[in-house]
C-alpha cells in the first residue's frame, strides 16, 4: 500500500484472452513501469537458490534437469495436474518468494509516481490486497476465445476452458475491480488507458 512518497501500486489483471498483457504494453509505452508477475514468476523459480530447494523437496530430485539444471516444467506440470493439494503446496512454496522479489523491484522503482503489476490470478493468489487499486481487463467470453484459438492455435476449446474454469468468474473480477478497461474491440482502448493514466498521476500527486 502506498505510504509516506511510496509509488501507488497499481493491479491489472484479467481472464485469458481479454487482453492484459496488451494493456500492461500500452502502460508501459507512457513511462509505467510493469512488473509482469507470471514472468518473473517463472524466473525466481530458475534462480532462487531457496526456492529451487523447496521445490526440490517437496517435488523430487526430477523437479530440475540434471544436465542443464532448468526448472523441469513438464515434470512439475504433471505433479500438480489436476491435485488441488499438491497445487496448493507448490502456491505456498513460490507465492513468498514472488512476494519478495515483487517488493524488492517496487524498492527498485520508488522514484515513480505509480507503478503496475501484471498478473493472471491476482486475486486467486491474494496478492491483490497489498496494493492500492485494481484494473479488470474486460472482454466477452466469445472474443476471448476467438483471440486465443488464434494466439495459440495448438490449444483445444478443452485446454482453454481448463484454463478459465481455474481463473475467478468474469463476473467476479469486475465486481473487485476499481476500474474497468473495456477491450471488447467496441471500445478503443488506448482512450481509456490514457484516462486512466492522468487518474492515477493525480491520485499520486505527482507527475512524470
Amino acid at each position: 500500500m502506498k505510504s509516506n512518497n511510496a509509488p501507488l501500486q497499481i493491479g491489472i489483471t484479467g481472464g485469458i484472452g481479454s487482453g492484459k498483457s496488451l494493456a500492461s504494453k500500452i502502460f508501459y509505452a507512457l513511462g509505467v513501469p510493469v512488473y509482469d508477475a507470471d514472468t518473473r514468476a517463472r524466473w525466481v523459480m530458475q534462480y532462487n537458490p531457496v526456492l529451487i530447494q523447496d521445490i526440490i523437496t517437496a517435488f523430487g530430485t526430477s523437479a530440475y534437469n540434471a544436465d542443464t539444471q532448468q526448472l523441469n516444467r513438464s515434470y512439475l506440470a504433471a505433479q500438480v495436474f489436476n491435485n488441488a493439494e499438491k497445487v496448493a503446496l507448490l502456491n505456498s512454496i513460490v507465492h513468498p518468494r514472488v512476494a519478495e522479489d515483487y517488493a524488492d523491484w517496487v524498492q527498485a522503482h520508488s522514484k515513480y509516481p505509480y507503478l503496475l503489476k501484471e498478473a493472471a490470478l491476482l486475486y486467486e493468489a491474494g496478492s491483490y490486497q497489498f496494493l492500492d487499486k485494481i484494473i479488470t481487463v474486460s472482454a466477452p467470453i466469445t472474443v476471448r476465445i476467438e483471440r486465443i484459438r488464434n494466439r495459440d492455435p495448438h490449444r483445444t476449446l478443452t485446454d482453454i476452458q481448463a484454463i478459465m474454469d481455474k481463473q475467478l468468474s468474469e463476473e467476479e473480477k469486475l465486481q473487485r475491480a476499481d476500474f474497468i478497461l473495456y477491450n471488447d474491440e467496441s471500445r478503443l482502448l488506448i482512450p481509456q488507458i490514457l484516462a486512466l493514466h492522468e487518474q492515477f498521476l493525480a491520485m499520486a500527486g505527482k507527475t512524470y
